[in-house]
């Protein structure tokens, strides 16, 4: 019985979801994956590719969540550019001592309120505890940001420490280099929404890659199979 997220689908639910990981996961371009599909006897449209991954990206980063295991209270959290339709936006990240993906933010604009935002987002993580330290760059807005979210929130932060400081943050500097590097292969974000979408999906490969599911190794067969299984598709 064919699973109910890939009814009407001209191409089978495992099918799809391979060129959706491999687009999210590796540096290839739909037209990439096109050739390569093609290779092995399936004709696909490159813009079907792009739909597949729009779609399913924000399904996959929603089915993984309760998958994921916990991060620790050590948070240390930065920004980065992304161009969206020729214009920078701003993706806020936050990562623990270990390196593990909390959660993730793009906005439009970089001051104290998107910085609430994705502070109040980070804290509601299904994956996330109660931060004892915050490391930040030298950022007034975000700053101010968690200094105000802290006084909301006085009870269950009252023993937040916040620490600005630029080397302490060079673990989450070296991971948006995974982000960005998927990113620069995707030839641009048309508009935000569709650039929320894909990102949501390169995160979640991120977080793949780094082991944050329980009892998952980097075999990228028992990837596969995870991913699947998450859709009903049993191998």
């Amino acid at each position: 019985m064919k699973s109910k997220y890939f009814k009407h689908k001209q191409f089978e639910g495992d099918f799809i979801l391979l060129c959706v990981r491999w687009y999210l996961k590796y540096t290839l371009s739909s037209r990439d994956l096109k050739d390569i599909m093609l290779e092995r006897g399936y004709k696909v449209c490159h813009s079907s590719i792009i739909r597949w991954v729009h779609e399913y990206s924000p399904l996959i980063a929603q089915k993984i969540k309760k998958h994921l295991k916990m991060t620790n209270d050590s948070w240390r959290v930065d920004e980065t550019y992304i161009k969206v339709k020729g214009k920078w936006k701003y993706l806020y990240r936050a990562v623990d001592s270990n390196g593990e993906t909390i959660d993730f933010l793009l906005t439009a604009k970089r001051d104290k309120k998107a910085a609430k935002r994705f502070f109040n987002k980070v804290l509601k993580s299904s994956s996330s505890v109660i931060p004892r330290t915050i490391t930040i760059d030298k950022s007034g807005a975000n700053l101010s940001a968690i200094k105000e979210i802290k006084r909301e929130n006085l009870e269950i932060l009252k023993e937040l420490e916040i620490r600005q400081n630029k080397y302490l943050n060079n673990i989450v500097e070296q991971d948006h280099r995974f982000i960005k590097k998927k990113v620069k292969s995707t030839l641009g974000f048309k508009n935000f929404n569709s650039a929320k979408r894909i990102i949501s999906g390169i995160e979640t490969m991120n977080m793949l890659r780094k082991q944050q599911i329980g009892g998952l190794n980097r075999d990228a067969v028992f990837e596969c199979r995870f991913i699947n299984n998450l859709f009903g598709i049993n191998a």
